[in-house]
This record gives structure tokens, sequence and C-alpha cells, in this order.
């Protein structure tokens, strides 16, 4: 049985703290801006919803990552850089915390499925910091470093998501 968290504060403090032991401590990655961004991506991604709150330009929900590239290479300055962030974002959440999803994906021949998440990760992540002017100067850095860092840290997601289930309840 998987432990149930339902403050979100107390959430935030899980997630923040599983994420700095697994890339710290088992892969060595001592960056905190880096380990604090991917904590933070999984506390925004425990709402569905926000994986997929991109929108096209008349409104409608974008529900697959082809079609979000495809929204993010119509548009210009920053809705352009926050579109491939958010690319990055959903591939790498996939990507590290549930592979065994694009493995479906590619079999049932979803427009997804064609995609290679990890390319297109760090692909998207790459675009989106080479906007280093304010208001995006601090994060621009923490962007290329999760596009270089990206395989690495797909493996230290899956080792948190491992702990995540071997929490019991309290």
């Amino acid at each position: 049985m998987v432990a149930v968290i339902d403050d979100p504060d107390a959430l935030r403090k899980m997630f923040t703290a599983l994420t700095e032991h697994c890339l710290h401590v088992d892969l060595g990655i001592a960056d905190a801006p880096l380990v604090d961004y991917v904590a933070q991506l999984l506390v925004r991604f425990v709402r569905y919803d926000a994986l997929y709150r991109v929108r096209d330009v008349n409104g409608r929900p974008l529900e697959d990552v082809a079609a979000m590239l495809a929204e993010a290479e119509e548009r210009v300055a920053a809705p352009r850089r926050e579109l491939y962030r958010h690319v990055g974002d959903v591939a790498l959440f996939w990507t590290g915390v549930f592979p065994e999803a694009i493995a479906r994906m590619q079999a049932s021949g979803a427009r997804d499925g064609l995609l290679d998440y990890q390319q297109q990760g760090k692909r998207s992540y790459f675009i989106a910091s080479t906007f280093d002017v304010e208001p995006y100067r601090e994060e621009a850095p923490v962007l290329r470093r999760l596009s270089e860092e990206f395989e690495l840290l797909a493996v230290g997601l899956r080792r948190v998501r491992a702990e995540w289930e071997n929490l019991s309840p309290n």
C-alpha cells in the first residue's frame, strides 16, 4: 500500500527530499537549482491537468507532445519559450517517472508513439534555454543543464518513483 499525502506542503517536502536523495546521493548530481527544478516538476505534475495545460491559439487543450511541438513552432518569443520548456518537462516526466506509458503509446500506434521523448525533451529544453534575457536569465542555465543531463535525470526520476512507491503509510 502506498502512502497518500494530501497536504501540498508535505507533498512538496516529500518530493524535494526524495529528489535530493536520489539525484545527489545516488547519482552524484550536486546542483541545487537543477534538483529543485526537478522536485518542483514532480509537485506541479501531481495535478494531471498541469501536464496538459497547453492550449492552441483557439483555446483547445493539446494532449500530446507532437501537437505541443507543432504549436511551439508557430509561436514566437515568450510563448514559444514556455511551450518548449513545457514539452521538455512533459518528456522528462514521462521518460523518468512512467516510461511504461511511452512503451504503450509506441505499441498502440499513437502519434506520440512515433516520437523519441528523450531526444525531444533534450531539444526542447535546449531551445527554451536560449531565451536568456530577463525574466528568463536565471532559469536559462538550469534548462541548459536539463538538456545536457536529460538521460541521467530520467534515471534519477525512476529512482524517485521507486522510493515513493516504497513509502509506507503512517
